[in-house]
């Protein structure tokens, strides 16, 4: 038997093509969809609504339709609490549990909309002393009071930026004919206002850093306070003390681009000389470690998170081999960011985007292509993709930096005359 039910779909609904979007997930779902009611915006400040009818072959068929239209966005008018059932063991979550999307969630308790914490996709909504918030399934603890079905939710979709943005949500896209010098100047002028704002910058990285000739580059950016938290693995940091200790990366001389004699033997000497010391903390305390990526993290108190891999060479004492605990610390160090830069490693990156909320500006830099188009289709579509060489990618930027920072010191004494006219 037939079964409908209405939907409603409010904001910059038309220019963020969440309209459209939900007209192409109910024709392939094989549903049928009747507009009730369309308001549209007159100006580009004004937002939009649209009720729509939706109809499914029968009442599965229909729940299967609006779930899928609920993590586009769309809401049943009557909205109802949410529902909640308990977890009957550790990691066992209820059947029919709500799985959450990266988007910024609420959820409807005793009346009350409460903002969901923490938002990322593929977890679950744990109800606890009055709030909300996402947990792996990893940490679902026995008795959690955990939401199930879709009822008392709403997701809310990013929108069309008013004004210009690089982050322009439906301008996400990856291409390597896309202006690279102006997009580095906006970036660089996005991560300096967000740098004098106080607010949070996270560097994920690869080894293809060091090996291209970027070390120095992002070392000056940590030094410089535009770094808030540095996540890789193993590899970024045993070549970065590689290359501060023999001057190579995987035993090639990066000035002369030539492989070293025994150079294919420096990064086990540089993991050597770490244990030997203890951790890179010490072997910095000790003179050790005199430069690079790494040093300027820990003279600076920049926090970072070295996450394992079952291919490392060690690794590092300060590497995390347990994974489950490696994801924890990362997600800690994601919490609050404004902006994530991703730069030259496919598992890191599509890892912190599992993290982020779609809310978090995310810039991904490769030279290979894939790696952004994976990120994006693994669910993070606030990324912007920029296919280029990042050791050309990092030097740049710490050119345009320094480019903003002088202009900005330039300004200053034309400020305070004026402020002392006044």
């Amino acid at each position: 038997m037939e079964a409908m039910r209405e939907i409603e779909l409010r904001g910059h609904i038309i220019d963020s093509f969440l309209l459209p979007k939900v007209f192409d997930k109910v024709m392939d779902m094989n549903g049928e969809f009747e507009i009730i009611e369309f308001e549209i915006g007159k100006h580009k400040t004004d937002t939009s609504y649209a009720r729509l009818m939706i109809r499914g072959k029968d009442q599965e068929h229909l729940d299967d339709i609006i779930g899928e239209l609920h993590r586009l966005g769309a809401y049943v008018p009557e909205a109802e609490d949410a529902v909640v059932a308990e977890a009957p063991k550790d990691k066992v979550v209820p059947k029919g549990f709500y799985s959450t999307t990266n988007h910024p969630t609420f959820v409807k308790v005793d009346g009350e909309w409460l903002r969901v914490k923490n938002q990322k996709m593929d977890s679950l909504i744990v109800l606890r002393n009055g709030s909300a918030a996402c947990k792996t399934i990893g940490h679902v603890k026995k008795g959690d009071r955990v939401v199930i079905g879709n009822s008392g939710i709403r997701v809310v979709p990013p929108e069309r930026p008013r004004g210009h943005t690089i982050f322009d949500f439906m301008g996400s896209q990856v291409s390597s004919e896309r202006p690279s010098q102006s997009l580095i100047r906006e970036i660089a002028e996005e991560i300096f206002e967000v740098h004098e704002s106080g607010g949070k910058i996270v560097v994920v990285g690869g080894p293809a850093i060091v090996h291209t000739g970027g070390q120095q580059a992002l070392a000056e950016l940590v030094r410089k306070g535009y770094v808030d938290a540095l996540l890789s693995g193993n590899a970024l940091a045993v070549h970065d003390v590689e290359y501060n200790l023999y001057g190579t990366s995987l035993g090639m001389d990066l000035k002369t681009a030539e492989l070293a004699p025994e150079g294919h033997k420096h990064h086990l000497y540089a993991i050597s000389e770490i244990t030997r010391a203890g951790s890179l903390k010490e072997a910095v305390k000790q003179g050790v470690l005199t430069g690079g990526i790494m040093y300027e993290c820990i003279v600076n108190n920049v926090p970072y998170v070295l996450a394992g891999s079952i291919r490392d060479d060690g690794p590092l004492p300060d590497v995390i081999t347990d994974t489950m605990k490696a994801q924890d610390l990362m997600r800690e160090q994601v919490k609050n960011a404004d902006i994530v830069l991703m730069m030259a490693t496919m598992l890191h990156s599509i890892a912190t985007g599992n993290c982020l909320s779609s809310s978090v500006r995310t810039i991904c830099v490769d030279i290979n292509p894939s790696t952004v188009t994976k990120l994006m289709d693994r669910g993070t579509a606030q990324a912007i993709g920029i296919v280029t060489d990042v050791g050309t990618f990092l030097p740049w930027l710490a050119e345009e930096l320094d480019n903003l920072e002088k202009s900005r010191k330039k300004q200053m004494p034309a400020l305070r005359v004026k402020s002392k006219k006044r």
